[in-house]
């Protein structure tokens, strides 16, 4: 019997448990900027070393599309709780994993190859939390406020990162010798105690009540992913463009920036690091009330606005960033960050609507992921290439910026089109089981 606490604590479940599980993708992503290529992948070149420990990055995103399939399916047919219980123990092991790996210097190529398989098994531990985290707050959720209870699982985002954050801004402080030897592993170690934290709670929410009704009377599909692709894909490529700076724009402004103002600027890693935890503080309060906003003036109205300001941010950003001066780096980052980061809160909750509850998991879980995959998990390695070929210019920068949030814009018109129309979501009666 599910009880009028449940939307609240499966919204609460949602950001803790998305919280831990983009902490440990996030902690990946500012190793792999500050650390990984000196220890995996060693050469006489830093540029080398960056693009191959962003290549490493970049592979745990390949995986994440096959995960939300398999995941996807598993929760269409299954349930969702049961997949995010998978899902956050594959991610703890697999990050702890990283942090006791050792070196090239100790074992050669077999520290490269174990470094890419956990970071495959990070890729899947994400492909399949994402879909199920928003639609257990989603679908607990009253009918008028599924936008705002959906955007808890999106704050788990920021809320990871601030905690990425902090931890390699201690471990940074640390003599360099030490951060290199032993000191960016203790991120990686903290990883399991988070996840028995993750596992506690996630344990003590109910099933989805729209997935348990569908469930009881029989009207779960057969093959989901399969019917999801073959009646839904417009929904889903809409979606996976809709979402593109939402995904992209976040390890632009937080891993290839890093890259960027510590190799091309000459910034201290403390001081970008600081930055960007100012900038993340902000996200973290704005979300919600983006997604409030949201709600008062209309879900795809809000979106359409946003991503059409998403194409400008990267400008004025640039030229803060530009001055060097900490204040200003911050405004100009915190500026682009707070447009995509309202874009990326209420997009999960409007994305579910356009898929019908028997293939929900499956579809906004292929859709995501596709896009992280394809825009996502290039973004830092598209930068660094742009950065080392036009050397001391922001403006080519800016522009692929620019195009990744014209993406997104294309999405968001084509599922309000799509919403608009009940007649292209397919009946559970086409398909139950």
């Amino acid at each position: 019997m599910h009880t009028t606490a449940q939307p609240r604590r499966a919204a609460a479940a949602a950001f803790i448990g998305t919280t831990i599980e983009f902490y440990d993708f996030y902690i990946y992503a500012t190793a792999a900027a500050l650390v990984l290529g000196q220890v995996f992948f060693p050469s006489g070149d830093p540029v080398t070393s960056t693009l191959a420990a962003f290549g490493s990055f970049a592979v745990g995103f390949i995986a994440r599309p096959m995960a939300g399939m398999v995941f996807g399916h598993l929760g269409d047919r299954l349930g969702r709780k049961k997949m995010l219980l998978v899902t956050m123990a594959l991610m703890g092991l697999a990050t702890t994993g990283i942090g006791l790996l050792p070196s090239y210097a100790s074992v050669g190529i077999w520290a490269p190859v174990g470094l890419i398989v956990l970071r495959l098994i990070q890729g899947i531990s994400v492909g399949g939390e994402w879909g199920g985290a928003v639609l257990m707050a989603s679908e607990h959720a009253p009918a008028k406020r599924k936008t705002f209870y959906a955007s808890f699982a999106q704050l788990g985002s920021p809320a990871g990162l601030l905690l990425a954050l902090i931890a390699f801004r201690l471990v940074t402080s640390l003599e360099p010798e030490d951060f290199l030897a032993w000191g960016w592993r203790l991120p990686f170690l903290a990883s399991g105690a988070l996840m028995t934290v993750g596992l506690m709670i996630r344990s003590g929410v109910h099933e989805s009540p729209e997935f348990a009704k569908a469930k009881a009377s029989n009207q779960t599909a057969r093959h989901p992913v399969k019917d999801v692709i073959r009646q839904c894909w417009r929904q889903i490529l809409f979606a996976a463009a809709a979402v593109t700076i939402g995904s992209a724009g976040f390890f632009f402004t937080n891993t290839f920036m890093i890259t960027y103002v510590t190799q091309y600027q000459g910034i201290p890693r403390a001081t970008i690091l600081d930055c960007l935890f100012l900038v993340t503080v902000i996200q973290l309060l704005s979300q919600p009330l983006s997604a409030l906003l949201a709600e008062r003036i209309g879900e795809g109205r809000f979106l359409t606005r946003v991503a059409l300001l998403c194409m400008v941010t990267p400008y004025p950003m640039f030229l803060l960033v530009g001055t060097q001066d900490i204040v200003l780096m911050t405004l100009g980052i915190a500026v682009a960050v707070v447009i995509l980061s309202a874009l990326y809160a209420v997009v999960a909750g409007y994305m579910t609507q356009a898929f019908p509850v028997h293939l929900r998991y499956s579809g906004i879980s292929v859709a995501y992921q596709l896009s992280c995959a394809v825009a996502g998990g290039t973004t830092p390695l598209i930068g660094t290439l742009l950065a080392s070929k036009f050397s001391g210019q922001w403006l080519p920068l800016a522009v692929f910026f620019t195009l990744l949030s014209a993406l997104s814009l294309i999405g968001v018109c084509g599922l309000a089109r799509l919403r608009a129309n009940p007649a292209v979501l397919p009946s559970s009666q086409e398909v139950y089981s």
